[in-house]
This record gives C-alpha cells, structure tokens and sequence, in this order.
C-alpha cells in the first residue's frame, strides 16, 4: 500500500519549509508574503499526487473543522427537511459541510447532543431549541462559538435569531377568512409554550379580538401521534357545532385535521375553510388544494446561513447580535372560499 502523502513529504520534495506549505495549503500564502509562483508550484504538486489535508491536524492547526451543526426538532418534517437541503447548497459552496440531527423535542436528548458536537470541534450551532435548554446554548456562546436559532427563541438567551412573523401570519389567517364571512373560526395548535406556537396563537386572538368574535381552541400534546390528532380534531369539531373555518398551526397539524373532516363527512371549502400554517408539496394535490401560511424556505435558509457564516468569518463580532423576522405569505387555495 502507498504511503500518504504528508505536508513533511510536500515540502522535502519542494525543498521549502514545512510551515510555507502549511500555510500556502491554509491559503495564508498573500497574508505569509508568499509569492504567487511558489504558491502555484505548491498547489499544482498537491494536485499532480492526490494530496488530501488530514482534516483533524488542518483543524489543530487552523482552529477550524469547517462542520457546521444544524440541530431541528424532527429532521424528516417538510419544513426543516427543506431548510436542510437549502442550507447543505449553500454550506457547500462556502467550503462548509453541516452535521444533521434531531432533538425530538427533549432537552436532555438535546443537552446530550450539544456535548457529543462539543467534542467534534463544529464550528458553529444553528438550532431549533426546545425549552429547557437555555444554560446549554449560553455556554456554547461563552465559549465564543457562534449560535444561530431558528423557527423559535429562548427569551432568556442573547444570540442571533432567524424567524417567522408568526403573528402576523395567524392574524392575516384570520383577517382573509373573515372576509369571507366566517363566523366561527377556530385554532387548532400545540399545547405548547414554544415562541413560534404562542405568536401563532397571539395573532389568531388578536384579530378574532378585533372583529369581536370569540375564540375557538384545540391544543393536543406534541407527542400525539396521526390518528390520535385526527380524533381530537373530529371531536373537537362535534363538541363545537357552526366551526365553519379552521386554522391549523402546523402543516402535520392540518394533514390530520383534514383527515377528520373528510371521516366526519363534511365539504371543504363549503362546511369549513381550511389553512394551514406551514405550506407541504401534498396541499397542492389534495382535492381542493389546501391554502397555507406558507414560510419562504429559501429566504430563511440564506438569512441563517448568511447571520451564522459572519461570525464564522469574523465579519461580524460574536457580541452582536441580530434578529431578522421573516414575513409570511398567505396561499390561498381551494380549501378557502
């Protein structure tokens, strides 16, 4: 078997120093003084032999993995399962790979999680916390590791933050249905104190307030699975007779819902309106097609790469901190009148 290839060999074959290859490899060679035409040389010989960098001596040496954590609640759900794939472009071509995992919803599957990266060396956090792990995300910025969060926040913790007008979303939901003259609409949500899920729920109460209708609620535990969701919902749509629209704060939420008015032999759009929050490929195949709070994926997925890539980069100093809200936008569809 071939010996590999060392930064030792590059250089003895080269007649240079082994630091002046290090740091023409590290592409210090303008900031070293190293001329162009060695620095050519260097790069093309590496090129010619198939040299490949010891990826855990160029992190020694550089301080950097080049690893990038992006840690969800579920990393199958369609809308982080998308933000995934625009972040993993976009890491790419800034030289960057990124490390997938899923927290579940459970902070201590989470705090687990953080201290097995820890010792990875990842460069930098993007993640969708859940409560409870607020001292976890503090320590990693005391450590002067960049933290980016995303879909929702600790309001306890100082750091970057990438997000939805939630409220505005739910407020604009509403605002269309009573538009449309619904009478009783109702939200079905999360029983949950997550931000996303309480700005959801605080603009779906606000605009009710404003037109002064009253509010119609169905929290179900975040542990529900399919089934059990759609018999909460269909019981909660006995239990409420004249709902004649319904918000649903989740794209699973609504998958479920609709589910339960179809076995409850109800019409959408006739009997209820539907929106959902969270837009999925499937709404647009349904029969009608399902309107949604649709989040811009691509949008949010370059704002975080971008907040997260400027402290990687030191563009931007790790004590300043950002807060960039997304605005949403209403699809309207068949499930609407």
């Amino acid at each position: 078997m071939n010996k590999k290839l060392s930064i030792n060999d590059i250089a003895n074959e080269l007649h240079v120093a082994k630091s002046t290859v290090s740091f023409i490899l590290n592409g210090k060679a303008k900031e070293k003084r190293i001329t162009d035409e060695l620095a050519e040389k260097v790069l093309k010989f590496c090129e010619e032999k198939g040299y490949k960098p010891n990826q855990l001596a160029k992190s020694l040496s550089t301080g950097k993995t080049k690893m990038i954590c992006l840690m969800v609640e579920k990393i199958s759900d369609y809308f982080f399962s998308h933000i995934a794939f625009h972040l993993e472009a976009l890491a790419y071509k800034n030289g960057y790979k990124i490390i997938y995992c899923s927290t579940e919803n459970d902070p201590e599957k989470t705090r687990e999680l953080i201290n097995l990266l820890r010792a990875r060396y990842v460069d930098g956090y993007i993640i969708t916390p859940p409560v409870g792990i607020e001292a976890e995300i503090k320590g990693l910025i005391n450590d002067n590791l960049p933290v980016v969060l995303f879909d929702r926040y600790l309001p306890n913790v100082s750091t970057d933050y990438v997000g939805l007008d939630n409220y505005k979303g739910t407020f604009d939901g509403v605002e269309y249905l009573v538009k449309t003259h619904a009478k009783k609409i109702a939200l079905v949500t999360l029983d949950s104190v997550q931000s996303q899920m309480t700005e959801r729920h605080a603009g779906y109460i606000a605009a009710l307030k404003q037109h002064r209708l009253k509010p119609v609620i169905l929290k179900v535990p975040f542990a529900n699975d399919t089934e059990t969701n759609a018999g909460q919902c269909a019981q909660f749509i006995k239990d409420n007779p004249g709902i004649d629209a319904i918000i649903f704060a989740t794209n699973y939420l609504a998958l479920s819902g609709i589910k339960a008015i179809n076995e409850l032999g109800l019409n959408i759009p006739g009997d209820i309106s539907v929106i959902a929050f969270d837009d999925h490929d499937v709404f647009n195949i349904y029969n009608p097609s399902i309107s949604a709070i649709a989040q811009p994926l691509d949008e949010m997925a370059k704002q975080l790469f971008k907040t997260l890539l400027d402290k990687l980069e030191n563009r931007v100093r790790l004590k300043d901190v950002s807060r960039i809200i997304i605005q949403p936008d209403l699809i309207l569809r068949g499930s609407t009148k």
